[in-house]
């Protein structure tokens, strides 16, 4: 209280003094009080201003913490764009920034991105500049057909030579004439496993050149502004994903798939194995990089509240360029019925948060008014900038 009652009379004092040399309006934000003499509003019975107050640089706004741009995968169709509208009503509002979806690895012409398939995923980026999409691409056609490793050297090795650029230039000018040429590409995701056909492990030399001629292809479209984002799953998995790094200069973002797995490893586990959560962030910024994480969620442990805890305030304190929860069954917290204790602590941290401070507006003195500047500290007390009328002379003859 003590406190409380000697600030409200260092403002008294204040406005006394400056009263005291001249005629003196107070401004602050869209209106003012205009008069002679020190004529005010009586103050209020806690030091806050009674207009807010506008310093020659603004103080810092109280508002809530930022969330880190998000999305969730909901479904690879127009059913992902139209289920994010509801995701984020679940969670009070907070706006879905990011879009990820995926392109089919069953054929070439669907890796091309087929005519149709990423028009409402494109229609949904344009509708704001500040969204995001993600787009994971194989590398290969029969991605998931269980190639053997003998044949995914052979596919490495055309790839390399040049033998499938013409696909990704192809999907490449689709984007740009899309109006998504800023799109995000996960390109050949979980390479460091054994299950897709554009897995790493059976020729990592030739999985990186290949890396880079797609890139380089793409990147040679008129128009484009693709960023690469190299994504393994955590862990050792089949190779080290170290391994299978194909350069900065092709490589704009570190991404990593982080699920909740094997059973019985611990948060910590998950940090400190090797080519885990820690070695991650760590390569990243060795290398430069902004980190992501396109894909996480739950997985072989169940509900399990102390990795859906943890993973929110690694993400919190580790800043991704994005995340995206894999929100359906196991892994997920909206669309799966199966965690709901994780899907509350998920609601809780993300419910009714703001991505972006809005600033205050810029101090505009009113007409006639001439500013005085008094510092920052006083003009906080007294709740805005004073100035003099130019036409304070006429109005007191």
């Amino acid at each position: 209280m003590a406190a409380q009652q000697s600030r409200v009379r260092f403002r008294r004092l204040a406005v006394a003094a400056v009263a005291a040399a001249a005629t003196v309006v107070l401004a602050g934000g869209s209106g003012f009080a205009e008069g002679t003499g020190t004529a005010r509003a009586a103050d209020p019975p806690v030091p806050v201003p009674a207009v807010a107050p506008v310093p020659a640089t603004p103080l810092p706004l109280p508002v809530k913490a930022a969330v880190p741009p998000f999305g969730a995968f909901l479904d690879s169709g127009p059913l992902g764009v139209a289920r994010m509208a509801g995701l984020s009503s679940w969670l009070g509002g907070t706006e879905v920034k990011i879009a990820h979806t995926y392109l089919p690895g069953n054929r070439w012409q669907d890796i091309e991105g087929a005519p149709g398939f990423l028009d409402v995923w494109a229609q949904w980026r344009r509708a704001k500049a500040d969204r995001m999409l993600v787009l994971n691409v194989p590398m290969q056609e029969r991605n998931e057909d269980n190639v053997s490793d003998g044949e995914v050297r052979s596919l490495l090795r055309q790839g390399a030579a040049g033998a499938f650029d013409r696909h990704f230039r192809t999907l490449a000018e689709r984007l740009v004439a899309l109006g998504v040429p800023d799109t995000v590409i996960v390109l050949g995701w979980e390479m460091n496993g054994s299950t897709y056909t554009h897995r790493c492990g059976p020729d990592p030399a030739n999985w990186k050149r290949y890396w880079n001629r797609i890139v380089t292809t793409m990147r040679s479209v008129p128009g484009q502004k693709f960023r690469f984002d190299f994504t393994p799953s955590r862990g050792r998995d089949a190779v080290p994903w170290t391994e299978c790094y194909p350069g900065d200069s092709t490589v704009d973002i570190i991404g990593m798939d982080a699920y909740d797995q094997p059973s019985g490893l611990s948060f910590d586990a998950q940090v400190k194995e090797p080519y885990g959560l820690q070695q991650h962030v760590d390569f990243a910024k060795a290398h430069g990089k902004p980190i992501s994480y396109p894909e996480w969620g739950l997985f072989r442990n169940g509900d399990d509240t102390e990795y859906m805890t943890r993973m929110l305030a690694w993400i919190d304190e580790h800043k991704p360029l994005y995340n995206t929860l894999t929100d359906y069954c196991p892994h997920g917290v909206w669309q799966c019925a199966d965690n709901p204790k994780s899907a509350r602590i998920y609601r809780k941290a993300l419910y009714g948060r703001t991505a972006t401070p809005t600033p205050p507006p810029p101090y505009k003195p009113p007409a006639n008014c001439s500013p005085l500047e008094l510092g920052d500290w006083v003009e906080y007390w007294l709740g805005g900038k004073l100035c003099i009328r130019l036409d304070w002379w006429s109005r007191t003859r």
